[in-house]
């Protein structure tokens, strides 16, 4: 991981350190703005005072940290577990360690399954082209030579032959993965991230595989060295995205937040909405990007974790674990104001508004809103068309302050519920 000799000082600590960038690629890569602040980043030293000796955490203490100045680099893996739902706050460390070894087996297990199936998966390999053909016959063998493997005998079940012809999809976005990035000079990182992105189709058929997703997955892979572990932190970040990557012949689930998005813009900046409704832009298609892949363009690697832990922590919701693990929830937030305090501030808004039980409306869509809010006066002047449009949003790059985003999408948010609960009187 610290491959490259070139790296980012910020605030006086190393922090690009933790993710160097090649140097060839330095130029193109957007610059990163987040800084270690002492008092407000959740430091290592924090984080290990929230826990009680026998291993409960104070979930409280330190969404307040992470909201005021993100998490720093050397804990992102282990406090992700927790913003994403793996762990509960009120389990053990024992309980944890025994939940996690589970976890690693059940893992294995699978990739065993897939192995049996695709010899590739665990040889610290991948593949970039088709191993059979649609029709499920095998390939001419002379592409073998290109890859080291393809689909010796006629492969008959569909469900199986669905996750094959995906693989070399799945490769290929993997070769294109954060190549910016020094970890990913290793092969055999670039082959985790596959192994991964292989093994999670192969479990949801449902959704399959769609591009982006890798883009998702990277930072698992380089936060947590066991891969199992990545896994795991991928498979709940995606209960989260999944819907977005969700396709039919006509349609991407994407366009449900969309379509938010649009009545978000309609209600707090109706002339904006207007105008872009002029130029044929009024479903947003632009944003799809922003959303689906949660603004990894727009921002530096270190950057992009920042925009995210902050969104997690302000969404956060305290029976993510029980939810997900399909255990009874046995708390009520809105009659319980000891546990209301354990939400995040973006999730207390709809407890507090009586539409807890209500489709959350996510804070990305509403991050995206506060983008298009700072380059308002451009894109009324300036946009003559969608090429206007995605070239002024494409200037952002590089340009954003992650916090600054997620407090404007707070303020856009209340105002939204405001005119939007006005119109309903």
């Amino acid at each position: 991981m610290f491959c490259c000799g070139f790296m980012w000082k910020s605030g006086g600590e190393d922090l690009q350190g933790f993710y160097p960038v090649r140097p060839e690629c330095q130029p193109d890569v957007p610059r990163t703005r987040f800084k270690s602040r002492a008092g407000k980043t959740l430091s290592a030293r924090r984080w290990h005072a929230a826990f009680t000796e026998d291993g409960h955490l104070d979930m409280e203490k330190v969404l307040r940290r992470i909201q005021r100045g993100g998490i720093h680099p050397s804990i992102k893996g282990a406090v992700w577990e927790f913003l994403l739902g793996c762990y509960d706050p009120d389990s053990t460390f024992e309980e944890r360690n025994i939940l996690r070894n589970r976890r690693r087996e059940q893992y294995g297990a699978w990739k065993e399954e897939c192995k049996k199936m695709v010899p590739v998966i665990g040889s610290g390999k991948y593949v970039t082209m088709a191993v059979v053909q649609e029709n499920g016959n095998p390939i001419d063998e002379s592409s073998v030579e290109n890859q080291g493997w393809i689909v010796k005998n006629t492969v008959t079940d569909e469900r199986v032959l669905q996750w094959m012809l995906s693989l070399h999809q799945i490769g290929l976005d993997v070769a294109r993965t954060d190549r910016y990035l020094c970890f990913y000079e290793n092969d055999r990182n670039q082959s985790k991230l596959w192994d991964v992105l292989a093994i999670y189709t192969w479990l949801n058929l449902d959704i399959g595989y769609v591009q982006g997703m890798n883009d998702i997955c990277s930072p698992m892979i380089i936060l947590f060295d066991d891969e199992a572990d990545a896994f795991w932190c991928f498979e709940r970040a995606m209960r989260r995205l999944r819907e977005n990557f969700r396709a039919t012949a006509t349609s991407m689930g994407v366009q449900t937040q969309l379509g938010v998005l649009s009545q978000v813009i309609k209600t707090v900046d109706p002339r904006l909405h207007q105008h872009l409704e002029d130029l044929d832009g009024g479903e947003y298609l632009f944003a799809i990007r922003m959303l689906m892949v949660l603004f990894r363009r727009e921002f530096s690697f270190l950057d992009a974790l920042y925009l995210w832990e902050l969104m997690w922590a302000m969404e956060y919701n305290p029976t993510m674990f029980a939810t997900y693990e399909e255990l009874e929830n046995r708390n009520n937030a809105a009659s319980d104001p000891k546990l209301l305090k354990r939400y995040g501030k973006f999730e207390r808004k709809y407890i507090n508004s009586g539409q807890n039980e209500q489709h959350r409306n996510t804070l990305a869509v509403f991050v995206v809103a506060s983008v298009l809010q700072t380059k308002n006066k451009r894109l009324l002047k300036e946009a003559k068309g969608l090429d206007d449009v995605v070239q002024i949003l494409g200037d952002i790059a590089g340009n954003l302050d992650a916090k600054k985003a997620c407090k404007e999408a707070l303020k856009i948010h209340e105002k939204f519920l405001k005119k939007a609960n006005s119109n309903k009187q």
